[in-house]
């Protein structure tokens, strides 16, 4: 490994200048205050609700940009796979201007089974829920583990700016996080089912 790498790698472990490690998982807190929240590590944390069978996790991750970075959150879901054989699936908006549908594109050499992309697109309330929500990727893997649905929404992310300097946090609207609750729910249902 050279040795521009092992830098490269040791800035992304401590993050960029400015970035505080569980401020913004805070914010996300309190954007879902009805949920219960279990800290796992100082970048993430666990939601859940007694009695609820959606069970979800939060990470920050930051992306270093000229004089500033972001603070990303990403929503997990995990749920138990019935083959360890690898797949992932990228799902995103359709539309140029407006958004007309969703698009579930396969990665070469782990394609997933066709009987979770045929459900998947063909789920009423997966498709009701994604369709208004404002998520920047929705990533769907299987590996040995099990199934892992990552999305990251728009909302619950921060901006920082070093010049001139500014914090700015962008909370989830009522709307939006219902969405969000919805979609996570109905991904863990139907990965759960393959």
């Amino acid at each position: 490994m050279s040795w521009l790498r092992r830098l490269s790698e040791a800035l992304d472990r401590r993050g960029p200048a400015g970035y505080r490690p569980g401020v913004t998982l805070e914010h996300v807190r309190r954007d879902f205050h009805d949920w219960r929240c279990e800290p796992l590590d100082a970048r993430g944390a666990r939601f859940g609700r007694p009695g609820a069978a959606l069970v979800f996790e939060v990470r920050e991750r930051t992306q270093s940009e000229l004089l500033m970075h972001l603070v990303l959150t990403e929503f997990i879901v995990r749920a138990p796979a019935r083959h360890p054989a690898p797949a992932r699936l990228d799902v995103r908006h359709t539309g140029a201007w407006r958004r007309t549908g969703l698009r579930y594109a396969a990665r070469r050499g782990a394609p997933p089974p066709e009987a979770l992309l045929a459900e998947l697109r063909e789920d009423p309330a997966l498709r009701a829920a994604l369709m208004p929500l404002d998520f920047k990727r929705l990533r769907i893997e299987r590996q040995a583990a099990g199934w892992t649905a990552t999305l990251e929404h728009m909302a619950g992310s921060e901006v920082v700016n070093r010049m001139p300097a500014f914090r700015r946090y962008i909370a989830f609207a009522p709307a939006q996080r219902d969405a969000l609750l919805a979609a996570l729910a109905r991904l863990q249902a139907i990965l759960a089912r393959h």
